[in-house]
């Protein structure tokens, strides 16, 4: 019989409203074993973020309650567990992260913080839960999902969610561009783009959105839950109204994290129907993240996604000339758009799983 690991708490932490205030002391050791575990899994610091950074998307809205809990064992952090829960009516859905510094691997945390996901999540009606996690790429037997697309290897984390009854929905590939060395390349394929979309212009601006593409900027991102691949996992629909897009947009500029947003604009209709988000921290030296990049279906077979995608990066260069590389993930049966990226320069740096379990009624 399983008996959890002596000398180990779960401490949830209050979201401060500043780093500033007298209870923010849980949230920076959370925020600093988190960039750890990010440093250990992934062999390079680019996941790294500051507290004053992160805090922004911390805060409860109408929209999802984050829950968050450092994992202590003898007055020793050494992870954190977290569980997202969508506020979308009738959701069935939580999200969820456990992630452990490897000096604590075997010693049945993991299990512990797995058994408080499940019990947050059953106190709040859900029954479907799903996480991701890295798989750095490893020799030895691998496993596939239902997709038939991409593979990780049988590792560590994996064997943990299949002992705890979770399937592999996806597989994610994480990929990154060398931007000075691309931009000749870069410049050709927008040159290209352009010739190919020519009842399209660009539109693009840093956040906050301009008043007259909130509407529609607000519908694509909707239809980010509705046109993205997404295998077997489960998301709600979700209705980004102005008050939505904008509560979104605050936690990057409360953050003071620069996003710029490129898009495709119909000509005739006025339409946005493309667009690719780019975002760094307020140190302009560090990697840029790809955020979402989305080209609505019914107006796919014109270049937009390329289009929007070498735009962008061509902008972003006069912003942040010393960021030295862009990442973005993709899933690996989204063809077309890795056609885009490795055309781009793009190249896979690690693969990751998304996974999910029914929880019985």
């Amino acid at each position: 019989m399983y008996a959890p690991p002596t000398g180990l708490e779960f401490r949830q932490i209050a979201i401060p409203t500043s780093i500033e205030s007298p209870d923010a002391a849980d949230f920076i050791e959370m925020v600093r074993v988190r960039n750890l575990v990010y440093l250990e899994m992934n062999g390079h610091d680019d996941e790294r973020i500051a507290p004053e950074e992160l805090l922004p998307a911390m805060q409860r809205t109408d929209y999802e309650i984050r829950l968050v809990w450092l994992a202590v064992q003898d007055g020793e952090t050494i992870g954190r567990v977290g569980v997202d829960i969508p506020l979308e009516e009738d959701s069935k859905v939580v999200f969820w992260r456990i992630e452990l510094l490897r000096s604590s691997w075997g010693r049945g945390v993991g299990t512990a913080g797995h058994a408080l996901v499940e019990r947050v999540a059953r106190e709040h009606g859900r029954t479907v839960l799903q996480s991701w996690t890295s798989h750095p790429d490893a020799p030895g037997p691998r496993l596939s999902p239902p997709t038939g697309f991409g593979s990780i290897p049988d590792d560590h984390a994996a064997r943990f969610y299949r002992r705890h009854g979770y399937s592999l929905e996806q597989v994610e590939r994480n990929s990154a561009l060398d931007i000075h060395e691309a931009l000749p390349r870069l410049r050709d394929l927008h040159a290209e783009a352009l010739a190919a979309s020519g009842d399209y212009r660009i539109v693009q601006w840093f956040l906050p959105t301009p008043p007259e593409f909130v509407a529609g900027y607000g519908w694509m991102k909707s239809r980010m839950i509705t046109d993205a691949p997404a295998a077997a996992m489960e998301f709600d629909e979700e209705e980004w109204d102005a008050a939505r897009l904008r509560r979104h947009e605050a936690i990057y500029l409360d953050a003071g994290r620069p996003m710029q947003v490129t898009a495709a604009q119909h000509i005739a209709t006025g339409e946005l129907c493309a667009f690719n988000e780019l975002v760094i921290g307020s140190d302009l030296t560090e990697a840029t993240h790809q955020e979402d990049t989305l080209v609505l279906a019914e107006h796919r077979g014109h270049r937009l996604g390329l289009l929007v995608k070498c735009a962008a990066l061509l902008a972003w260069r006069d912003f942040a000339p010393d960021s030295p590389r862009v990442l973005t993930y993709n899933a690996e049966e989204n063809r077309p758009m890795l056609d885009i990226n490795e055309a781009m320069g793009f190249v896979p740096i690690a693969y990751g799983g998304a996974w999910k379990k029914v929880l019985d009624a």
